[in-house]
């Protein structure tokens, strides 16, 4: 990807909005179908930072390890995404997805890439998928979610592979700003 390339797709993302993607579960917003369901992950500077962020740190991993934290994301943002569809109540979902946040920015914020990361930006996962759940109706929607969801990741790895090439302190930079945004959303 060239450098220019690079900066489009930074720029688009930052682009998205600053709104928060989540509606609410008052059932008035729903979103239907494959498609809704793929581009609800772009839509809100919330997730979509999240996502990045954990494609940017997987690309600190060896090759052999590099989806293992997106695969445990995707898979936990889906058991997430049922069991609040399935009537489980997360507690302060808002709050933790900003926790996410600031936990993603902390993880790329770290001169070693920790091992539990992974595993925590799973917990955060859930919460995630809890928001997503209340507001996709049907299965069309709950797949392009998870499809989009998995794109977002690959688009961070991605990413996070050009910012190494060019410094290492990048993936740093996109950590501060990311955990800024999380302290951002929890004022």
């Amino acid at each position: 990807m060239k450098k220019n390339s690079l900066l489009i797709a930074l720029a688009l993302s930052v682009a998205s909005g600053l709104a928060s993607a989540h509606v609410g579960t008052d059932g008035a917003a729903h979103h239907h179908g494959f498609v809704d369901g793929l581009v609800h992950p772009f839509t809100g500077v919330d997730h979509l930072a999240a996502m990045l962020a954990v494609g940017i740190w997987s690309a600190g991993a060896s090759v052999q390890r590099r989806w293992t934290a997106p695969l445990m994301f995707v898979a936990m943002l889906l058991v997430g995404a049922l069991l609040a569809r399935a009537g489980v109540v997360f507690p302060a979902v808002e709050t933790m997805i900003a926790g996410s946040l600031l936990a993603a920015g902390a993880l790329l914020l770290a001169p070693k890439q920790l091992p539990l990361g992974g595993l925590v930006m799973g917990g955060f996962a859930l919460f995630h998928g809890a928001a997503h759940g209340v507001e996709l109706a049907g299965d069309a929607a709950l797949g392009g979610m998870v499809i989009g969801t998995a794109t977002l990741h690959l688009l961070g790895i991605g990413l996070g592979l050009q910012m190494r090439r060019h410094s290492l302190l990048l993936p740093r930079v996109a950590g501060a700003a990311i955990a800024l945004l999380g302290l951002g959303l929890l004022a």
